[in-house]
């Protein structure tokens, strides 16, 4: 039976207490309090969102018809990357629709066979998967440590090299030491990565 070890696995997984199940919620207030939410700043139900929302889907309709390379960028989406760019101090913008696609997106983009990927071993799940697909050489290096990340770009046979690191980590809330990190790339030759998913409006000014 082809399908005898997924059932194996996950009866493993139900009696260890690691199988997860959907938890619909219902809309409006009332509910639970919501401490896993990503939702920060609260925006997700905020009246003037919803509204903008709603006359988005009047005029685009319910979806971007296409990936943004080949259909799928619209007027909003070109706004939306300059608004941000402007927002955060940068050249220019792109939005992608999950942070996780933006992780994959920018780790593979930036590295490559012949590249090293120095990362920190408490990074995001989607950092973790795109250090695997970029196919460079990735070296983890214990949290928060800006020593071994200084060796590892010291030691390296790679002319590139990438430093990935999320700014607020996800699971503990530790802030990355990011000028001591900068510090590290710029003077290794290396490119310094962040992830700011959990930091962006809610830690530091702005």
């Amino acid at each position: 039976d082809p399908l005898a070890r997924l059932r194996d696995a996950a009866a493993r997984r139900e009696a260890a207490g690691l199988r997860r199940t959907l938890r619909p919620r219902s809309a409006g207030p009332g509910g639970p309090v919501d401490l896993a939410s990503n939702d920060y700043l609260g925006l997700a139900g905020d009246p003037r969102l919803v509204e903008a929302a709603v006359a988005a889907a009047r005029t685009w309709g319910t979806g971007a018809t296409g990936s943004r390379l080949v259909t799928g960028t619209t007027e909003l989406h070109a706004e939306l990357d300059r608004r941000l760019a402007r927002f955060t101090g940068s050249a220019a913008g792109l939005v992608f629709s999950s942070g996780f696609l933006a992780n994959l997106g920018a780790v593979t983009a930036l590295a490559g066979p012949g590249t090293l990927v120095v990362s920190d071993q408490v990074n995001h799940a989607s950092i973790v998967d795109a250090c695997r697909l970029s196919r460079a050489r990735v070296e983890i290096v214990p949290h928060r440590d800006v020593a071994a990340v200084e060796r590892a770009l010291a030691e390296r046979d790679e002319d590139d090299a990438v430093v990935v690191t999320d700014a607020v980590f996800s699971v503990d809330g530790d802030l990355a030491p990011l000028a001591a990190l900068h510090r590290a790339a710029r003077a290794h030759g290396a490119l310094l990565v962040v992830d700011e998913a959990h930091a962006l409006g809610v830690v530091g000014e702005g």
